[in-house]
């Protein structure tokens, strides 16, 4: 039964510390966490035990670790001596914790390291221009693309762009450098 309660209070904490550092879940504390699943602990234990969790789960994300690099990983802090080391529940539980919650901790740490509003959605046409402001031609078809720019949760910004027909075989041009400079990166690596 001591198994049982010692494996909930481990997938507890690292859930809790999931929420503080990559949800930013401002109602999960360090002290909530110790006053609910290791109430007996002192502080000191707790706290030591927490930096500890905390630091392999973020060692562990900093990485994105794939199963066979986490086992790798797991089994080196298991066979460590000294306070540092894992007990194999502590490394069973990272395990668990880390195969469920993988997705879902990358998505999270990419979202924080975006400092610019990111493209959200595209829409464009071609509409043909029936009269020119200046007298120039009439019947000239124009490219319309509207960007919408902005972070998930917040509110979005739209740009309006209107291409010329030259204006278009530039940034296909441009496009494609940007590709053939992927590919060779891609096919160097």
């Amino acid at each position: 039964m001591a198994d049982v309660e010692t494996t909930k209070s481990l997938n507890g904490l690292l859930n809790g510390i999931a929420q503080i550092v990559y949800y930013n879940n401002a109602e999960i504390t360090e002290e909530l966490l110790k006053n609910e699943l290791y109430p007996d602990l002192t502080q000191e234990e707790f706290c030591a035990m927490h930096e500890k969790m905390k630091g392999l789960l973020k060692s562990i994300a900093a990485a994105n670790m794939d199963q066979a690099q986490l086992e790798a990983f797991l089994t080196a802090q298991t066979r460590k001596q000294g306070t540092g080391s894992v007990s194999a529940e502590q490394a069973a539980a990272l395990s668990r914790f880390w195969k469920s919650h993988r997705a879902r901790v990358r998505e999270s740490l990419l979202g924080q390291s975006r400092w610019e509003p990111g493209l959200k959605g595209l829409t464009w046409r071609v509409d043909l221009q029936t009269s020119a402001s200046r007298g120039g031609a009439a019947n000239i078809p124009v490219a319309l693309v509207e960007l919408e720019l902005g972070r998930a949760g917040e509110d979005s910004d739209f740009v309006c762009l209107e291409f010329d027909e030259a204006k278009v075989n530039q940034v296909l041009k441009k496009m494609a450098e940007i590709q053939e400079s992927i590919n060779t990166i891609v096919h160097r690596s």
